[in-house]
Formats: structure tokens, C-alpha cells, sequence
């Protein structure tokens, strides 16, 4: 699957709310009630990662979680990328 140019990825980007294109990754940064929440959530996010065979850069701090994606095999952003930000969209609702 090929890196998305940059036109290709910003266009994308605007039907993903909350996500942002922070040194050519997609970012978002997470808070939760409390270190149980973040860590429900992460782990329903490894599951669906794990399906999609694409596994996000992320850290947990308490009830913070910061998450960035990129292809690192591409060496940019991929269609992939964005089918698991929109995945990880869908566990927050």
C-alpha cells in the first residue's frame, strides 16, 4: 500500500474529527475518567489493530492516551492509517 501524498492525506484528514497531521503521523491525544477507561480503550483499539494488521505508536500516562499512526513500511501515511484512525474513531463514540 503507497504513502499518500500530502494533498491525498490532508484531504482525507477532514473526515476524521479530532485528528490532527503532526510530523507526517496522524495524531490524537486522549483523555479518560481514569487509568481503567484509557486502558479499556487501548485495548479494544489492539484488538482492531491487530485485525488490520496495522499497530499505532501510542503512550499512556494515567487517563492520557496519545496515539500516532503512520506506515512505517511506507514511510508516510497509507490508506491503512486512515481506516484505523477512523476505527479507533468509532470505539469513542
Amino acid at each position: 500500500m503507497a504513502a499518500l501524498s500530502d494533498t491525498e492525506a490532508r484531504a482525507r484528514l477532514a473526515g476524521l474529527d479530532g485528528w490532527e497531521i503532526v510530523d507526517g503521523k496522524l495524531h490524537r491525544e486522549l483523555s479518560f475518567a481514569d487509568f481503567g477507561e484509557a486502558f479499556a480503550f487501548m485495548t479494544r483499539v489492539a484488538l482492531i489493530a491487530e485485525k488490520l494488521d496495522h499497530h499505532p505508536d501510542w503512550s499512556n500516562s494515567w487517563n492520557s492516551v496519545v496515539i500516532d499512526i503512520v506506515s512505517h513500511a511506507e514511510g508516510g501515511l497509507t490508506e491503512r492509517c486512515f481506516e484505523l484512525a477512523a476505527r479507533v474513531s468509532e470505539v469513542l463514540r
